[in-house]
């Protein structure tokens, strides 16, 4: 938002993002392949996400020998009345799954 500061044409101007409250973290080390890796699919059920898993499967176990998948069907909805348990309850979930990987698929 700017403001005219007085008849010499010049503005205030005030950044529009907040103050950032949480400091950034490293990101997960990056997986080099995904050949004989487990990989989550999370999805909010709208949309065409189980096409678009079908379709995913299907190409990344040609480019991926080994790849393994842990449906959707598994973790229910990420878009739903508990999804801030579903959620809070991945990391645990992964863990026992032997997950190495996740595909977290939306509608838009």
């Amino acid at each position: 938002m700017a403001k005219k500061s007085g008849s010499n044409g010049l503005y205030e101007v005030v950044w529009p993002r907040g103050e950032r409250k949480q400091a950034l973290r490293p990101l997960a080390k990056r997986l080099d392949t995904l050949s004989g890796k487990t990989v989550a699919q999370l999805w909010d059920y709208l949309f065409a996400g189980d096409e678009v898993f079908t379709a995913l499967e299907e190409k990344l176990r040609e480019r991926y020998p080994g790849v393994k998948f842990i449906s959707w069907r598994e973790f229910g909805s990420t878009h739903a009345v508990n999804e801030k348990e579903l959620l809070a309850s991945l990391p645990q979930r992964f863990k026992d799954l032997g997950v190495d990987a996740a595909i977290s698929s939306m509608a838009c």
